[in-house]
């Protein structure tokens, strides 16, 4: 995994994004067009102005794509709301694919022990291993696991919801904070 330091103006971009939309995810449940579009065309604007042309939309537009692309399937499985998506694709158009892919982890890895304090502070650490268990078999015999039990469905007001928004910012804060860390 890449932990290079993105340039200054591209860290404070990134975060001006996230912390943007966490707080409306926190607040309102969703992140709004208007940020993640602002996050997608000034990240590619600054990328092709700090890469001096081409190379920076082609940096820009391979992180982009990437994230779309892996944050569109969670989004088919219903594990994604539409605006985490496109948060994800404005994070990619800021940093690049590599450093993406090592937000993409360290979210992942922050998310799980966010949603783990989640369910055993509301007393359901039991029923959601017996989820996890549900979701893999389903996923064994290729059958999406929220066509059988509601609570699987991101958009069911049944299941236990984390905003991800806020979990994108704090694996970026972190992500920034181990780039630093080892960039010396």
């Amino acid at each position: 995994m890449n932990f290079s330091l993105p340039p200054p103006g591209t860290e404070a971009l990134l975060l001006a994004v996230v912390l943007g939309a966490a707080v409306y995810d926190v607040r309102y449940r969703r992140i709004p067009n208007w940020l993640n579009v602002t996050g997608v065309l000034a990240g590619i604007a600054m990328n092709t102005f700090l890469y001096q042309g081409l190379p920076g939309l082609i940096f820009s537009l391979k992180g982009l794509f990437l994230a779309f692309f892996v944050y569109v399937v969670l989004y088919a499985l219903h594990a994604m709301g539409a605006g985490d998506v496109k948060l994800m694709a404005a994070v990619g158009a800021i940093v690049g694919w590599e450093n993406w892919f090592g937000i993409f982890l360290v979210t992942a890895v922050v998310g799980g022990i966010m949603s783990l304090i989640l369910v055993a502070s509301r007393g359901r650490l039991r029923k959601t291993l017996f989820n996890v268990g549900f979701i893999l078999s389903e996923m064994k015999s290729g059958r999406p696991a929220y066509l059988s039990n509601e609570e699987l469905d991101v958009k069911s007001d049944k299941a236990t919801r984390l905003p991800h928004g806020a979990t994108i910012a704090v694996g970026s804060l972190f992500f920034l904070a181990l780039s630093a860390h080892y960039y010396r």
